[in-house]
């Protein structure tokens, strides 16, 4: 019989879970890097996930799990979802070819145009930049995880191209001005891999 550290399914973790809420209350929030993240978590209307999943197979097993139920689940009962993963997909391009996977998952479950995946990772690395580029750090997070996001509730945002735009130019912006050190303030007490001083 498999222990139950090595079980696939989604499950309490407090340890991660607790983490996980202090990064989104300190820096998603504090920071104000996604305006739909306030309403969502002082609402309690977050689903945070945690599998112990070892492989792609186990996880993608899970995801499906998870958005089958955030697609039967109310709306006032949970809004979105974090489906945390801290045992599988350390490397960064082997999780960003996994998210392509999961965005197809999406087509081949019919839940195109009503939910939609948003990737955190504690390397996560944009096209284009260098490695320890301080933009990377709005979407950089203690575990590798993946967010299920409702497409009704960002809807407003999505009508608007202008003001979808906005939102990465903002945060790119906000923490250019922090600099290094700043960020490095931020993001210490949370193991996400620190920028290098420049």
């Amino acid at each position: 019989m498999a222990s139950e550290s090595r079980r696939p399914l989604a499950a309490e973790d407090p340890a991660v879970v607790e983490l996980t809420r202090r990064w989104i209350a300190e820096v998603v929030i504090g920071l104000n890097l996604c305006p739909f993240a306030r309403r969502v978590f002082d609402g309690g209307l977050i689903r945070y996930a945690v599998t112990r999943a070892r492989n792609t197979t186990e996880l993608i097993t899970v995801l499906t799990e998870e958005l089958r139920l955030l697609s039967v689940t109310p709306e006032d009962r949970i809004e979105t979802a974090f489906l945390i993963h801290p045992e599988v997909l350390h490397d960064f391009l082997d999780y960003n070819d996994f998210v392509a996977e999961a965005d197809q998952l999406i087509d081949e479950l019919g839940f195109r145009g009503t939910i939609q995946i948003a990737g955190f990772h504690p390397r996560y690395q944009f096209a284009g930049t260098a490695i320890d580029d301080v933009e990377n750090y709005t979407n950089r997070s203690p575990f590798p995880m993946l967010h299920l996001l409702r497409e009704s509730s960002i809807t407003p945002v999505n009508e608007d191209p202008e003001r979808l735009a906005e939102i990465p130019r903002r945060n790119i912006a906000l923490l250019c001005r922090m600099g290094t050190a700043g960020v490095r303030k931020l993001v210490e007490e949370f193991g996400i891999p620190l920028p290098a001083d420049t």
